[in-house]
């Protein structure tokens, strides 16, 4: 299940993302989104769980937490 994480933190990057995933079960891929030009985070990614049910878990547990500073959103990515 692909799902995108929305309002991450700036200095977020991709091992930090996944590693907040990993708490909930295995992941096939996880991709955050980078300024080509600054570098720097642009606040979101995207995560594809294993498991279709670790994905609903994810949203569950996840959407609407405190990462930082920010109250990050978790949905599912078309």
């Amino acid at each position: 299940m692909k799902l995108i994480a929305l309002n991450l933190p700036r200095n977020f990057d991709e091992q930090s993302l996944a590693l907040l995933f990993k708490k909930i079960g295995d992941i096939k891929s996880c991709t955050l989104v980078i300024d080509q030009y600054t570098g720097i985070s642009k606040g979101f990614g995207f995560v594809e769980m294993a498991l279709a049910h670790e994905g609903e878990i994810a949203i569950n547990e996840l959407h609407g937490s405190k990462v930082g500073k920010n109250k990050i959103r978790i949905k599912h990515s078309v």
